[in-house]
């Protein structure tokens, strides 16, 4: 799934490629896609991209006075074309959900995608971002100017909810999904398992300092690639998730997993905890 990183790279390319060109064509192809009607999409026709802006894992084409907004979900991506094909897109079975294609000689635009038989990618066009129900319930971004530890701490105070998942909801901090919040404890040398609620002041500021570096410096990674590289530079610079089995980077402890019913964590005993081995949740217990 595109995290903060990646979408933060996807809008510097659209900002780069999209603003001042206008609108030619847009066509959902698949018809779970769009998720709003009014405006209708065809409304976006004529008018002129203006800016790219990000709010967490969502993308915001602004054009006019409308806002083409795009989440990714887990299995959705970008691709752009220098030049649309020029065969109607069809309606089928196959990854295509919706086609754009900016006016002009060279019919430049770019197709969203969407692998796998579970369609979750959204598209939305609407007046105001924050009429899009997952933008408007979004927390901080942890990379804005303004969220520093003491608003961190905030955040967390008081959650009697696992540290894993409260990186991960996105009404806590806008833009952290599976894999960053692996490789955010990994560098904080925590336990997926800790209770935000418990942990202590200097635990805090560990964990806050290991989001904005993990964080940072993905983004710094992903800084001027083109849409298509951006998968693969994302899996080479994760350290722990998706290595199960792997030598941790830092003791060389076998990378471990835990399995859930849609996604899994990895995390290293040893540097995260104290040795122990948790078992994967298929089993219900832990593994002493």
């Amino acid at each position: 799934m595109p995290e903060l990183p990646e979408v933060a790279a996807l809008r510097d390319v659209l900002a780069d490629r999209l603003t001042g060109r206008t609108v030619a064509t847009v066509r959902p192809v698949a018809v779970s896609v769009l998720k709003t009607f009014d405006p209708p999409v065809t409304a976006l026709e004529g008018a002129t991209f203006t800016g790219v802006a990000r709010h967490g894992k969502f993308l915001d084409l602004v054009a006019g006075d409308l806002h083409l907004v795009v989440h990714l979900a887990r299995a959705g991506w970008l691709r752009w074309h220098d030049s649309v094909p020029q065969t109607p897109p069809r309606p089928g079975r196959g990854p295509l959900a919706l086609r754009l294609r900016l006016a002009g000689a060279d019919r430049s635009g770019f197709d969203l995608t969407e692998a796998g038989s579970r369609k979750r990618l959204a598209v939305y066009v609407v007046r105001d971002p924050a009429d899009v129900p997952g933008v408007a319930r979004l927390g901080p971004d942890p990379l804005a100017p303004g969220f520093d530890l003491t608003a961190f701490r905030e955040l967390l105070a008081g959650r009697r909810h696992r540290i894993k998942g409260v990186l991960r909801d996105q009404s806590v901090i806008a833009g952290i999904g599976n894999a960053y919040s692996d490789e955010i404890l990994h560098a904080a040398r925590m336990s997926p398992y800790r209770l935000a609620a418990d942990l202590s002041q200097d635990e805090t500021a560990t964990l806050y300092e290991a989001m904005g570096t993990t964080l940072r410096d993905a983004v710094e990674r992903a800084r001027g690639l083109a849409a298509g590289e951006l998968k693969a530079e994302k899996r080479l610079g994760l350290r722990v998730h998706g290595r199960t089995g792997e030598p941790c980077p830092v003791c060389g402890e076998p990378i471990r997993e835990v399995s859930f019913a849609d996604s899994s964590l990895q995390y290293c005993p040893r540097c995260q905890t104290g040795g122990r081995v948790l078992a994967d949740r298929r089993m219900s217990r832990l593994l002493k």
